[in-house]
């Protein structure tokens, strides 16, 4: 079970990762002036949504600028915080994890649902929004994971044990 977690764990840190870089710099334009940016990051964002169809990214419907603000203020802090946690490997992740999971699984069924009944996205562009819903079910299976019953203490790993009873 230790080395699936790992796996799992290098598998949410690299979505975080991509998060903690594509949200500020390429997903705040939806909701951001563009004149807040650099011009190669217009570029590549004006890129994307030609080169996939991403008609969410340029029609900018209210509901995809509000899910962008959802991202920014909470997703956001949340997997930067879940990155420290897996490098620091902090008792919380888990916790972190399942609330991240859950924002991000909510965000990912409303806009694949807008994507699959609008009949204006190409598969291409479902392709390109799966494995986020992917993140948000891997990311809620990491944080129902129970905690080990090990805890460290300054001679090593002891198991966690309650208070002896008299006899």
């Amino acid at each position: 079970m230790g080395a699936l977690l790992k796996l799992v764990d290098a598998v949410l840190f690299a979505f975080f990762i991509v998060i903690a870089v594509a949200a500020p710099l390429i997903d705040a334009q939806t909701c951001l002036s563009e004149s807040l940016f650099p011009s190669v990051l217009v570029d590549l964002k004006n890129w994307y949504a030609r080169e996939y169809g991403d008609y969410l990214f340029t029609e900018k419907p209210h509901f995809i600028v509000g899910l962008v603000w959802l991202e920014l203020l909470f997703q956001w802090p949340l997997a930067l915080a879940n990155l420290y946690a897996i490098l620091a490997s902090k008792s919380w992740f888990n916790t972190t994890c399942l609330i991240y999971g859950v924002s991000v699984f909510t965000s990912m069924v409303t806009i694949l649902s807008e994507l699959m009944q609008s009949g204006k996205a190409s598969d291409k562009l479902l392709f390109m929004y799966i494995p986020f819903l992917g993140l948000g079910v891997l990311a809620i299976l990491r944080g129902l994971v129970t905690p080990s019953r090990t805890t460290s203490s300054m001679i090593g790993k002891r198991p966690m044990l309650g208070r002896k009873k008299k006899a």
